[in-house]
């Protein structure tokens, strides 16, 4: 965020306005050499003798300032992103009794960036002085040698106090361009971090020849699959399964067994290591993935809604929706009474991350964004969790209204949520471990057998 406001409001402001002076002052320098030479050849070519020193002294005070200012858009950044967690997480800073740890340690960032601008701005401020005195040398010596013309009579005093009168001229325009030119790299550091931004190569796109996905049956299908975030550690390690259209596929176990992963490859936000994912026995990577993801719908545990009106969160996914097909949704969601007691009705506005709504609320009208879109495969991620008992069984009525004729996906912890699943995948350290139905594992009395006894207590394996 930083390099997108920060950085570029800086490369604004530099080239903005003074680009054109810029040129302006390039057209009257060439204007003044031709002046100068033509008066007196002699003169003229005495003048710009301090033109290579002023160059060279240029980029001398320019590499300087721009090993300064590199280290000031670092900063910024820094202090920017510290900024932003310290607004964020106040509630957890107060609870935690932290608030005047972070006034210090942001006090430090704070000063890392004062000092770095500091000697920025000395460096700067020593080019001008350094610029002026090369300028006052060279009409000394122009007036020194002018001098000595008009007293041989090789000129007369007239062309030499013109001269002199085009030297003033000639130097103010090389004092701009020089001066810009050094400030010029506090906007070129700036540059350096958009552009490395810019030139981040996209992690995944699409194939060539990618195709758009047809109308999905919903056969999901992991043909040996492998995969790792890192090039040396595998997350999933050889996982086979195969969900058929319309079935219900539970995710269980340990934090970090890779549930999520799994999830992940279904909407293609990463490419497999190998092995492949298949949907009615197309690759994923062999289509587009927009057309993917918008036969795809996803409720998490902790969804996003964005500030506009109700109507316009429901309809993210579907954004030329009409009235009647959102308030359709809502109801299938179970959250239209509720939308139609707000003082503007589905016209209320929200704020940042859906506020004011509790987390039943959003997760309701999450659930409304994913029916409106009538996806044939849906992911479940820990959806009920986090909200109150009454919610949560109208979150429950609404998930299994959208579950009916629709393969999908529920990650979850609280076991009881997932009995009825036609499958039930039990993941540790990326791997299948048990698969079956609720019963089929439950007799087996392996580990999820376990996980089940310490949440719920003993069962009966024939329940």
């Amino acid at each position: 965020m930083s390099r997108l406001l920060n950085d570029v409001n800086t490369v604004n402001q530099a080239f903005g306005q003074t680009v054109a002076q810029m040129l302006g002052n390039l057209f009257s320098l060439v204007g003044i050499v031709i002046a100068m030479l033509a008066i007196n050849l002699q003169l003229g070519l005495l003048s710009n003798l301090a033109v290579p020193l002023m160059i060279f002294t240029t980029g001398l005070f320019a590499r300087w300032a721009r090993a300064r200012f590199r280290v000031t858009r670092q900063t910024i950044g820094e202090l920017s992103a510290r900024l932003e967690e310290d607004i964020g997480s106040v509630r957890e800073a107060q609870a935690f009794n932290r608030i005047q740890l972070n006034i210090e340690e942001f006090s430090q960032l704070n000063a890392a960036n004062r000092d770095a601008n500091v000697q920025a701005v000395a460096i700067t401020a020593a080019f001008l002085p350094s610029i002026d005195f090369l300028n006052t040398l060279a009409t000394g010596g122009v007036l020194a040698y002018g001098g000595y013309l008009a007293v041989t009579g090789a000129a007369t005093v007239g062309v030499v106090t013109s001269f002199l009168l085009y030297v003033q001229q000639f130097f103010r325009p090389i004092q701009i361009l020089s001066q810009f030119y050094t400030q010029a790299q506090y906007a070129f550091a700036g540059l350096e971090r958009i552009f490395l931004l810019l030139d981040e190569p996209v992690q995944l796109q699409d194939a060539p020849d990618a195709a758009e996905m047809h109308p999905m049956q919903g056969d999901v299908v992991f043909d040996a699959v492998m995969f790792g975030y890192t090039a040396n550690q595998l997350v999933l390690k050889d996982v086979n399964l195969h969900a058929q259209p319309g079935q219900m596929v539970a995710l269980v176990g340990p934090t970090g067994a890779g549930k999520s992963s799994i999830i992940n490859l279904i909407l293609r936000f990463y490419d497999v290591t190998g092995g492949a994912v298949k949907i009615d026995g197309i690759d994923v990577r062999s289509v587009t993935q927009a057309s993917l993801r918008r036969q795809i719908g996803i409720v998490l545990q902790d969804n996003l809604l964005f500030t506009g009106t109700v109507a316009e969160n429901i309809a993210f996914g579907c954004p030329h929706a009409t009235q009647v097909e959102i308030e359709a949704a809502a109801q299938a969601a179970n959250v239209h009474e509720f939308i139609t007691s707000l003082p503007q009705g589905y016209s209320t506005q929200l704020g940042e991350r859906g506020a004011p709504l509790s987390q039943g609320q959003r997760q309701l009208i999450s659930i409304a964004r994913s029916v409106l879109i009538n996806p044939r495969i849906l992911i479940l991620d820990e959806a009920t969790s986090s909200i109150d008992t009454r919610t949560e069984a109208l979150v429950q009525a609404a998930i299994a209204r959208l579950l009916i004729n629709r393969t999908s996906f529920v990650i979850a912890h609280r076991l009881s949520t997932v009995t009825q699943a036609d499958q039930v995948l039990v993941i540790q350290q990326g791997t299948i471990v048990e698969q079956g139905t609720h019963a089929q594992l439950m007799a087996q009395q392996g580990l999820y057998a376990n996980l089940y006894a310490i949440q719920l207590g003993p069962v009966n394996p024939q329940v």
